[in-house]
């Protein structure tokens, strides 16, 4: 297992061999031969999952994987070369998927154990003439460079560097020759290209090459004019350019094979060449897939190893038919048949969160040599905050490491959250939960969601966004907003317009740490608390637990007891849970510390410190009103996020379960059966759950929904 990932063996285990090995046909960090489960036809697979749950780290690492011992290209569609041409080059003779072939096509160039270099004279030359399509009005230097470069791919020795310099510089003048006569540029650049790869070798396989493009619809068997109409194509824009740029993919692939091809590369080349994709959900990684998978379909071939990664769950049309699997089921074959459908060539793997053990050795590795002890409570407290999501992990770790030898011994687990975290030697820090925002929320969409975040559903969503957002912001966005949350891979949760619980958590302490007053905090809640006036238990539940949010929690206490005898006990406890799930981010002391006395304000309830104070209404049951107070607030902590769980308050919560219990009028088995398990699970950082409900889901899976608001 690789140092830096946990949770991710299924892709990088030699025994068994992981998917990894199994589809390149090496073991990793090794230049020896791993058996392919996909020996003719392999599939594009795609690592689909939400922000911050390692798809870019598992790409970095898989390029360190097999760097030097097989060709190896990692890109970054959100890289600013990717996004945009530079000024320099008209955006007629510019598009991301050719400027990402181009990148590609270098980092695969590069030797490799046992191999030399692999030229690629079909890209090049296709390349050079789209960009010559931009070269009307370019200055001497300017072509020569882009020459230059491009006539590097074709490099399969050093001694080329100089044979590249100078046809560079035959082209440009060629080139601003045609420009300055009324001869035409794209022809006169194309036959000087077509001079450079006969000049350079006279070997069948650059031969081949340089006929290539004879068979490019419409050229008449002549390699120049093919090259000449993709120009034309490419600069046609719309349909006519993805028709040129599937061509440039297909000549990538044909040079790769052509590397490949012959009993001197079988016997110096192991393993198939490695093309890692990053943020293939937009411009170019999604046409790129596109292209790759129809062409398999029509039956033209590679060996190229694709390994994609897009943020959400692969939802596009392109993807529609591809088989679907969890990289925990991956671990010894992937049970990939293609179909009749390009779609049907990729192998969607979605990676799944961490488990709480990956979560404990993050923590340890991290925390290791800290100055103070790590609380033995950290690692299960962080998962649960979390939900297993790596990015989270590493960085609630890592914010443990600098800032617990600073906390008072008294601050809340939250304190890590909240205090300042530098990343960066050259840069600044800023609270842990705003560095978290930065990387798991859409930029453009981040106050909006501070705001929804509190909301519950469509119409709550809608009336916060009428009353606390800017008017521009309407139902249609609201709705916009919740399809992109889905696209991007959060759950969908009923009950949570933000259905992923860590990072609605992080949410809404933006929104408590706003303004200084928090103002803005109150004025959420309380829009939220009109929302659900009424007497309907379904609306009920909401409102209390926005009252509960705001320190108000003599309403839901009397609900509570109020409704123990006339609700179904697996319905009550349902509402209990969700009550209790409010947030906490009141009742601060002078130093900014929940802390009254020796205990919490909730736990200090919890244990009847304040029985004595309190006056149950003359027409209730004295003793239930005060065990459910005493409940409520035992809950209330325990599910806290942000608090350590504390096992006397545990225990608390199961001597209190077990009294309600013997009531006759209630049924005592559901709350023994809550009185055994929520104590447990409470410690070990697993949500607390209605026993019996969803007993098909994993603990995992459990994590993400933990709070939903259904009834």
């Amino acid at each position: 297992m690789l140092r830096r990932l946990h949770g991710r063996g299924a892709l990088f285990d030699t025994e068994p061999p992981g998917l990894a090995p199994r589809l390149v046909g090496l073991r990793p960090h090794h230049h020896i031969a791993a058996p392919l489960e996909h020996p003719r036809e392999l599939p594009f697979v795609v690592l689909t999952a939400g922000r911050g749950l390692g798809k870019s780290v598992v790409l970095g690492e898989l390029r360190a994987a097999y760097q030097r011992h097989t060709p190896v290209a990692l890109i970054d569609c959100e890289d600013p070369q990717l996004v945009r041409g530079p000024e320099t080059r008209p955006a007629q003779a510019w598009s991301p998927l050719a400027q990402a072939l181009l990148v590609i096509a270098e980092q695969l160039a590069e030797p490799v154990t046992g191999a030399r270099r692999i030229a690629f004279p079909r890209l090049m030359s296709g390349l050079i003439a789209v960009a010559a399509g931009g070269w009307g009005d370019a200055d001497t230097e300017r072509i020569r460079w882009e020459v230059q470069r491009m006539l590097l791919l074709n490099e399969s020795g050093s001694w080329f560097t100089g044979f590249a310099a100078r046809w560079a510089g035959r082209v440009a003048s060629k080139a601003v020759a045609a420009a300055i006569s009324d001869d035409p540029l794209v022809s006169a650049v194309i036959e000087a290209t077509l001079e450079a790869m006969t000049e350079r070798s006279s070997s069948s396989r650059q031969r081949r090459a340089s006929t290539w493009y004879r068979t490019y619809p419409n050229a008449g068997d002549r390699a120049e004019l093919g090259l000449r109409l993709l120009s034309d194509h490419f600069r046609a824009g719309g349909t006519s350019r993805e028709h040129a740029e599937r061509y440039l993919v297909r000549a990538l692939l044909a040079d790769l094979t052509d590397a490949y091809a012959g009993m001197r590369a079988h016997l110096q080349r192991l393993g198939r060449p490695l093309v890692l994709v990053d943020n293939a959900q937009g411009s170019p990684g999604r046409e790129l897939i596109e292209q790759v998978l129809r062409d398999r379909a029509e039956g033209i071939t590679d060996q190229v190893a694709f390994i994609a990664a897009v943020r959400g769950s692969g939802g596009q049309s392109s993807l529609r038919n591809a088989v679907r699997r969890d990289l925990r089921e991956t671990v010894q074959h992937t049970r990939w048949t293609p179909g009749d459908t390009a779609s049907s060539r990729a192998l969607l793997v979605s990676l799944p969160p961490l488990s709480s053990d990956d979560t404990l050795h993050i923590v340890d590795a991290v925390c290791t040599g800290t100055a103070v002890p790590v609380p033995a409570e950290l690692p299960p407290a962080t998962h649960r905050l979390t939900c297993g999501n790596p990015l989270g992990i590493a960085l609630v770790a890592e914010s443990a490491r600098q800032n617990l030898p600073q906390l008072p011994p008294t601050a809340p687990f939250g304190a890590l959250l909240t205090a300042e975290l530098a990343l960066h030697e050259d840069r600044e820090g800023q609270p842990a939960y705003r560095e978290l925002l930065d990387r798991l929320v859409p930029a453009d969409r981040l106050d909006e969601l501070t705001v929804l975040a509190a909301a519950h559903d469509h119409d709550s969503a809608c009336m916060l966004a009428a009353s606390q957002l800017p008017d521009d912001f309407g139902p249609a966005s609201v709705r916009a907003l919740e399809t992109r949350l889905v696209a991007e891979g959060l759950p969908a949760v009923p009950g949570q317009f933000v259905g992923d619980a860590f990072v609605r958590t992080l949410l809404l302490l933006r929104l408590h740490h706003r303004h200084a007053d928090h103002g803005k905090w109150r004025d959420v809640h309380e829009t939220l608390i009109q929302h659900y006036e009424g007497p309907e238990p379904s609306a009920a539940r909401y409102r209390l637990h926005h009252e509960l949010a705001l320190g108000d929690t003599g309403s839901a206490v009397a609900y509570l007891r109020d409704t123990f005898h006339t609700l179904d006990t697996s319905t009550w406890l349902d509402t209990l849970l969700f009550i209790a799930s409010a947030p906490y981010f009141h009742a601060h002391d002078a130093e900014g510390h929940d802390f009254v006395g020796g205990d919490h304000q909730r736990a200090r309830i919890a244990f009847g410190h304040t029985d004595a104070t309190q006056l149950p209404p003359d027409d209730v049951d004295a003793v239930l009103h005060l065990r459910v107070r005493r409940l409520l607030h035992a809950v209330w902590q325990l599910t806290d996020p942000l608090v350590l769980p504390d096992r006397r308050l545990c225990d608390r919560l199961r001597y209190e379960l077990e009294q309600l219990s013997n009531d006759p009028r209630a049924s005592n088995a559901l709350l023994w059966q809550a009185s055994q398990e929520w104590p447990e699970a409470a410690l070990a950082g697993r949500p607390l759950r209605t026993p019996g409900d969803d007993e098909d889901a994993t603990s995992d899976d459990r994590g993400r929904n933990r709070n939903d608001g259904g009834a």
